[in-house]
C-alpha cells in the first residue's frame, strides 16, 4: 500500500510538470504604468520613464503565470496616441498572435486613451486568442502603486482559457471589461474605469480569473475590418454640443476635407437647429455624421428628436462619441453608403 502511493503522488507530480505554461507576450506602450514620479507621495511624474523589463522585474511571481516575453513597441504617454499609433501597435499584435507558439498578448497603455485603442483592437484583431490591455492610476514609485498588481492580474487573465475568443478585455482594478463598453471615470481614482452600460464582465483576484458575463457584439476576427496594408485612417473629428454653442466650427471641419464628423451631443445626442442645418449639409456633402452623446451612459435612437432618415445621419447606439469616432473611420474604409455604415453601428 506505502508503494502504491507514493507511485502515485509521483505519477501526480509528473503530470503537473508535464503541464505547459502558457506563452504570453506583452507589448509595452507607456503610460503611467510605466510612470516614475519625484516623490512617493506626490502626484507630478512622468509617464512611460520606465522600461517594460524593468516593470515585470519589479512584480513577484508573475513569471510564474507564464512564460513572458516582453517587448518595448512604444513608450509614450497615452494622450499621444494617434491613429498611426494604432495601426502600429494593431499591426504588432496581429503579427505575434499568428506565431502558434504564442498563447496570448497583454498590452500595457496609459490610462487616458486606453479605452479608445481597446474598442480599436477588438475591430481589428485577427486571432481569436486574449488580448488584455491594462494600466495604472499611479507611477511605479508611487505610494500603494497599483500597476503591479494590474499587470500580474492582466497576465493571469491572458492565459486562462476562459479568455479564449471574449475579444479584446481590459483588466483594471480586480475587474475585467469588454473593450466596447468599458471607459475611464475618474481622474485620479484607482477604481476609474467602469462600464455604465454593461458592467463587468468578470474579475480576477490575485490571478485567480472568473467570468460571469460575455459581450455579444461581434469583434475581433468577426469583423470585415483589416488594417494589414494600412498606413492612415480617414479623418473623423468630433463636435462637443453645449448651450449656446457657435456651430461655425462644423464649417471649418468640412473645409478641412474632414471625412465624418461625430457629434458628441446634449440629452440623446441632440445639437442646436443651426448646428442640424450644418450638418444635414455636411451630409448631403458626402461627410458621414454620427450622433452620440456626451453624457456617459444611455443610447441614442434614431429619429427622436431629429430626423436622421431623411438627414442622412448615422445614430451610434450606445458607443461613446471616441468610440463612435473609430468604428466611423474604419466604416469608411469600407464604404460611404449611409445604409451599411448604420448596419456595422448595429453589428459592432
Amino acid at each position: 500500500m506505502k508503494t502504491s502511493k507514493i507511485l502515485f503522488f509521483a505519477f501526480c507530480f509528473m503530470c503537473c510538470a508535464n503541464v505547459e505554461a502558457k506563452n504570453i507576450v506583452v507589448l509595452a506602450t507607456g503610460g503611467t504604468i510605466a510612470g516614475e514620479g519625484e516623490s512617493a507621495v506626490g502626484s507630478k511624474y512622468e509617464p512611460g520613464k520606465v522600461g517594460i523589463d524593468q516593470v515585470i522585474k519589479n512584480i513577484p511571481g508573475i513569471t510564474k503565470l507564464a512564460e513572458i516575453k516582453a517587448e518595448q513597441v512604444m513608450q509614450i504617454a497615452s494622450q499621444d496616441m494617434t491613429s498611426e499609433s494604432w495601426l502600429k501597435i494593431a499591426k504588432r499584435v496581429n503579427e505575434v498572435l499568428s506565431q502558434n507558439s504564442v498563447d496570448g498578448v497583454v498590452i500595457t497603455h496609459g490610462t487616458d486613451t486606453l479605452e479608445e485603442t481597446a474598442y480599436f483592437l477588438n475591430l481589428v484583431v485577427k486571432s481569436k486568442k486574449p488580448v488584455v490591455l491594462v494600466g495604472a492610476m499611479r507611477p511605479t514609485t508611487s505610494l500603494s502603486a497599483d500597476g503591479a498588481l494590474n499587470l500580474y492580474n492582466a497576465v493571469a487573465l491572458a492565459a486562462s482559457k476562459n479568455s479564449y475568443n471574449q475579444g479584446v478585455l481590459v483588466m483594471f482594478n480586480d475587474e475585467i471589461y469588454a473593450a466596447r463598453d468599458v471607459t475611464k471615470t475618474n481622474t485620479t481614482n484607482v477604481s476609474s474605469f467602469a462600464a455604465p452600460n454593461a458592467g463587468m464582465i468578470g474579475s480576477v483576484i490575485y490571478g485567480k480569473v472568473k467570468f460571469y458575463y460575455e459581450s455579444i457584439r461581434a469583434h475581433t476576427d468577426e469583423t470585415i475590418f483589416n488594417v494589414k496594408k494600412s498606413d492612415s485612417l480617414p479623418k473623423v473629428e468630433i463636435v462637443y454640443a453645449y448651450s449656446g454653442m457657435d456651430s461655425g466650427v462644423i464649417d471649418y471641419l468640412v473645409e478641412s476635407g474632414v471625412k465624418g464628423i461625430v457629434l458628441a451631443g446634449v440629452g440623446d445626442g441632440n445639437i442646436n437647429k443651426q448646428g442640424v442645418e450644418k450638418l444635414t449639409k455636411a451630409a448631403k456633402n458626402g461627410v458621414l455624421i454620427v450622433r452620440s452623446a456626451h453624457l456617459g451612459s444611455g443610447l441614442v435612437e434614431p429619429n427622436v428628436e431629429i430626423e436622421d432618415d431623411e438627414f442622412g445621419f448615422v445614430t451610434a447606439d450606445n458607443l461613446s462619441p471616441k468610440k463612435a469616432r473609430i468604428l466611423a473611420m474604419l466604416a469608411l474604409t469600407k464604404t460611404c453608403d449611409v445604409g451599411k455604415v448604420r448596419e456595422m453601428f448595429a453589428k459592432y
